[in-house]
């Protein structure tokens, strides 16, 4: 008996269902390979189109779209070129300074792992005495003698396993160490890879956007491309406000250490830094550790408290970017609830690495613009903001007072 249409047709509808989820099985486990593919192509798009406007109000003065990316692209390589040139000077100071004083260093360091290896050898002189005592006390007797002796190898031993033991747990404590650092190289090498990908991205997209923009509407069915077109209109008005945000999150920054630096550097040297940790605010959380270290290796160099001084500004600096910088400039600059940014943040280290955090408030704001426009107005179509907020007040038992 042949199927009839509705069978037909339940029997497609499971395949699809299928499909789809060994397709998302699939994506699942391949998504540490994918991540960092998907994060350079997140970037490229999210950073040409916050360029673009730049780019199109240029192309009347440059002679097209090639002329002004090109000129965008030798700017942007001519402040990284001055800035590492800036940066070159100061450091080379330091680095003399540093290894005239890494003697003194590598004797404060000596000291404590002298005193530990002494505090063995006292204990094993202890134990030998103790196990003498214990031998004179039991008598002179040739088979007691002997039996001390097999009492006294392990006595022996057991100081030889403190003072083991301590050496063990400091090779381990190096080891570590040497381990965090690699881990630190490696992702650092890995984000600088990604960095180069992005910037050949973006150049060779603001040169002609097109045809990615037309690629993505050919996988949306031609009945959706009217909603494709706002929403992508709407994504676009969005990002050079993220992007201005993120400037001015790095500028924030940048003059915050400026400022701390200052008393304890100069002005010049301080300069500098606050450069560094401006242009460094482009890759958070990873950002400000490695905009530390040039201002620590300069500490240093001068040597004293000033390295732990260097130390508790940038710890200070760091919580101010966390808990107020990051939230509150990025969410104000595109109207999201800090919240919403800061579990966003979590969600894109966690997917991306420390990377992720760039495209967390655009992800925000993109779910924001899909949800108004896929759900909102399917389902939501009469419902209001004010209503909205009138229910939230009765879940949350208030009374409105002032307008508020």
């Amino acid at each position: 008996m042949p199927d009839t249409p509705k069978q037909a047709m339940k029997a497609r509808s499971i395949s699809s269902y299928v499909l789809l989820a060994a397709a998302l099985f699939a994506f699942i486990q391949t998504f540490s390979l994918l991540a960092p593919i998907l994060l350079s192509f997140l970037l490229i798009v999210l950073i040409s189109l916050a360029i673009n406007p730049v780019v199109a109000s240029m192309r009347a003065f440059t002679g097209g779209r090639r002329g002004a990316t090109a000129l965008i692209a030798t700017a942007s390589v001519a402040v990284m070129i001055l800035t590492g040139w800036a940066f070159i000077g100061p450091m080379k100071t330091s680095f003399t300074n540093i290894s005239k004083e890494l003697p003194g260093y590598w004797e404060r360091l000596q000291k404590p792992l002298i005193k530990m290896e002494q505090q063995a050898v006292l204990s094993e002189e202890k134990f030998q005495i103790e196990v003498t005592n214990e031998i004179e006390q039991a008598g002179r007797a040739s088979d007691k003698h002997e039996s001390g002796q097999r009492g006294a190898r392990p006595a022996l031993s057991k100081a030889q396993q403190v003072s083991g033991s301590i050496r063990s747990r400091i090779s381990e404590m190096l080891h570590g160490v040497v381990g965090s650092f690699t881990a630190l190289a490696f992702n650092g090498a890995q984000m600088l890879v990604v960095l180069v990908t992005v910037f050949i991205g973006v150049s060779f997209t603001l040169m002609n956007p097109r045809p990615i923009l037309g690629a993505m509407f050919s996988l949306v069915p031609e009945r959706h491309h009217d909603r494709t077109l706002i929403i992508m209109q709407r994504i676009g008005k969005f990002v050079p406000g993220w992007a201005g945000a993120t400037l001015a999150g790095m500028v924030t920054v940048g003059l915050l250490v400026l400022l701390i630096m200052w008393p304890i550097f100069g002005f010049k040297d301080a300069l500098i830094l606050g450069l560094i940790a401006g242009v460094m605010e482009a890759v958070p959380f990873l950002g400000p550790i490695l905009s530390a270290v040039p201002a620590l290796l300069l500490a240093l160099g001068i040597g004293g408290m000033t390295p732990l001084w260097v130390l508790l500004a940038f710890i200070a600096v760091q919580a101010l970017e966390n808990n107020v910088i990051l939230p509150f400039v990025m969410a104000r600059g595109m109207k999201l609830h800090p919240i919403a940014v800061m579990f966003s943040m979590l969600l894109c280290v966690a997917a991306f690495g420390a990377l992720g955090v760039l495209v967390a408030a655009p992800l925000v704001a993109i779910g924001d613009i899909l949800h108004d426009e896929l759900y909102r107005k399917r389902f939501l179509p009469t419902v209001t903001d004010a209503d909205l907020d009138a229910l939230a007040r009765q879940a949350l038992h208030e009374k409105q007072y002032g307008g508020r």
